[in-house]
């Protein structure tokens, strides 16, 4: 059984780490916040990153019968529309994902 001297610096160590990992995107960051090319992508990457999700999910989930890929139409359809009328990501997508697993659940 190690002493508690080592186990101490094991945790130390890993404390400082864990805070060095979690400190290194801000301050590599700080200096380009004035950027062009920061600004942009802070602009247009989530645009891409949620299209890129979407592009995967219906790929997967894509049901084997027309009856299913009905249900994932009218899922996306409420998603998109809470979303542009409301403006809230995680209500979208909750409501949207409720509204898939209950057609499923109920007439899939």
């Amino acid at each position: 059984m190690p002493d508690n001297g080592y186990v101490a610096l094991l945790v130390v160590v890993s404390a400082a780490v864990t805070w060095a990992l979690r400190a290194l995107p801000f301050a590599a960051l700080a200096p380009m916040r004035d950027s062009t090319v920061v600004k942009y992508l802070s602009v247009h990457m989530p645009v891409g990153v949620m299209l890129m999700l979407v592009i995967y999910t219906l790929r997967t989930v894509a049901g084997d019968t027309a009856l299913q890929l009905v249900w994932l139409a009218i899922a996306v359809v409420v998603t998109a529309g809470l979303h542009l009328w409301r403006g809230s990501a995680l209500m979208s997508i909750l409501v949207g994902t409720v509204t898939y697993v209950t057609l499923m659940s109920l007439w899939g």
